[in-house]
């Protein structure tokens, strides 16, 4: 029997990559043809190497057409014979090195139709700051001292024009600048040197490349001409990758925005995230995160572009918890993601309490706030949503105290996960930011914390965003992080699982009972009434979800994690215990 609307825009929501499950989408949607997951899942949240990309696993967007290698237009009729709706990301802040704009630009330089389509960050700085000997304006250091940065150095990229020139573009999260080892050959346009002089040269350039030390730092003594000369064959020799920030002020960039989400549309979205859409607005002086009223007003058009398509809205932001950022974007009117949820129900299991996990459902119910929620996901597990923050000399208190946080932090990284932290300009950390870890393994792979995790977050309101393999209890992928070098601490929760190891992960207890509480979550109507958190010990949970006569208890004990489930179908009462 189909859901009803409300069902399903209440319900349950997968969350993977194209190629998570098998090869191809297809293989994902036939594991969801699977009697197993009959009414499992109301919503697919597709990451973006549905389009095409190339660098950061789909968040370096070339263009917004389908990925023809693991997505096909069957697909999406599969899906909606499902009647699976979609989520799907718009990555508002940036695009890559490679899409039609930017290589327009890289081709036609100051004759490019998308001259102002991405910011020249020296242009943007120029009255604001001083060249360096690099050739990038450093912003004068009361502006500096603003900027909130995602990565260690200035946020640039230096690319290469038609005149020969280099030009740094602004650059917020990921580039891979990749050098080539240059021979005698390579030198061949410098007729002023010597073969000898050559070979010492080569030695040195190479040496710098082997050790993935900036070409920047190549130097030849009181020869500053030759030196600059040689840097430019090198760069001229290199392979590129960036994210590139867009410019919000560009026509062009909104009526880009215009078609996009139209085409999404078609392909069947119903929630659209808005990826980075905090680092959209750029202004000297500002921290250029979440800038006002610069950022509402960009989000103001984006939804004026939405409501067109009949697409709702999620923005995506990582901010802390005293900063109250989410409160104002529910204030709003938008879906917020509920990036507290995590370490919460971490905490509330480690140390058995309900107190702090309690106050953020009643602050949910009190406040009306519509979210999606989630245990584990392709990023990291966050910490730093939890903290409080001072704002104008006022301090605001965290979910969780500081000391509470790195508690949890360290057991988790004690227990195999990776941690990423945030960065000011000069490269010091300012704080913590996430740790990289399967749900299951950052629970010590304990299979009934795991369970209990997943009913509480099946109970806490808002559309329940399942990460594929947490369903399936993978455990942290070292050998993945090992391979792919540095910055590939993701890796370590975006196994790829095949067709046999959905078979046999069917099989498995914890994969089975997991479904059960999913489906009576996607289907029990129930969930559409009332939720009520019911007074009870600190180490128990106590939830009721009732609607007429239909209702739904959990009641979990949070030392020993057993729990049970008691609810009506078709007006009988029944109940499972875990």
């Amino acid at each position: 029997m189909p859901l009803k609307e409300n069902q399903i825009l209440n319900g349950v929501m997968l969350n993977a990559y194209p190629d998570s499950i098998g090869k191809n989408l297809g293989d994902a949607i036939k594991m969801l043809q699977n009697e197993a997951f009959k009414n499992t899942f109301s919503f697919f949240y597709i990451l973006p190497t549905f389009f095409n990309s190339d660098l950061d696993r789909g968040f370096s967007i070339i263009d917004y057409n389908l990925n023809k290698e693991l997505v096909s237009a069957k697909d999406l009729k599969e899906l909606k014979k499902l009647n699976i709706q979609l989520k799907f990301d718009i990555v508002l802040n940036h695009l890559s090195v490679n899409s039609p704009q930017f290589k327009d630009l890289l081709k036609n330089g100051e004759n490019s139709k998308y001259k102002d389509f991405f910011i020249n960050w020296n242009e943007f700085w120029k009255e604001n700051g001083t060249l360096n000997d690099n050739g990038v304006v450093v912003p004068q250091e009361k502006y500096l001292e603003k900027l909130f940065m995602r990565k260690i150095g200035l946020p640039v990229l230096k690319v290469p024009f038609p005149d020969g020139t280099e030009k740094p573009y602004w650059n917020t999260f990921y580039q891979e600048v990749k050098h080539k080892k240059i021979s005698v050959e390579t030198l061949a346009s410098l007729k002023e040197v010597a073969v000898t002089e050559k070979k010492e040269i080569v030695k040195k350039v190479n040496e710098i490349i082997e050790n993935n030390q900036p070409i920047s730092s190549f130097k030849l003594e009181k020869k500053e001409h030759l030196t600059k000369k040689i840097k430019q064959i090198v760069q001229q020799n290199s392979t590129f990758l960036g994210q590139m920030d867009v410019n919000a002020n560009s026509e062009l960039l909104w009526e880009f925005y215009e078609k996009t989400l139209a085409k999404l549309k078609e392909y069947g979205c119903k929630i659209l995230r808005l990826d980075a859409f905090a680092y959209l607005h750029k202004e000297v002086g500002k921290s250029n995160f979440f800038n006002k009223p610069g950022t509402w007003q960009h989000l103001n058009k984006i939804e004026e572009i939405a409501q067109k398509n009949n697409l709702i809205l999620l923005p995506e932001i990582h901010a802390e918890y005293g900063a109250n950022l989410h409160d104002e974007v529910a204030e709003n009117g938008y879906q917020i993601y509920d990036f507290f949820l995590p370490g919460l129900i971490i905490h509330a299991l480690e140390k058995n309490t309900n107190q702090a996990l309690y106050n953020w459902i009643n602050e949910i119910i009190n406040k009306g706030y519509k979210t999606v929620n989630m245990l584990g996901c392709h990023d990291g597990i966050p910490f730093l949503d939890l903290k409080g923050k001072t704002v104008n000399n006022k301090y605001y208190k965290g979910l969780l105290e500081d000391d509470e946080i790195e508690a949890v932090m360290e057991t988790v990284i004690e227990r195999g996960g990776r941690v990423k932290n945030l960065y000011d300009p000069s490269g010091k950390k300012i704080s913590y930011y996430q740790v990289n870890a399967t749900y299951f393994s950052a629970l010590g792979e304990h299979e009934q914390k795991l369970l209990l995790a997943r009913a509480i977050q099946l109970f806490v309101p808002g559309i329940a965003q399942i990460w594929y393999l947490d369903l399936f209890a993978g455990r942290n992928n070292y050998n993945a992080v090992k391979k792919g070098g540095t910055g590939a601490h993701k890796e370590i929760n975006r196994t790829s699982l095949s067709n046999k190891d959905i078979e046999e992960g069917l099989k498995k207890p914890i994969v089975k009972n997991q479904l059960k509480l999913i489906r009576l979550r996607n289907t029990s109507n129930a969930f559409n009434g009332k939720i009520i958190v019911e007074n009870s010990a600190k180490n128990e949970l106590h939830i009721k979800w009732q609607n007429n006569d239909d209702y739904a208890i959990l009641r979990a004990n949070l030392t020993n994690f057993s729990f049970s489930v008691k609810f009506t179908e078709n007006k009988i009462e029944k109940k499972i215990t875990f």
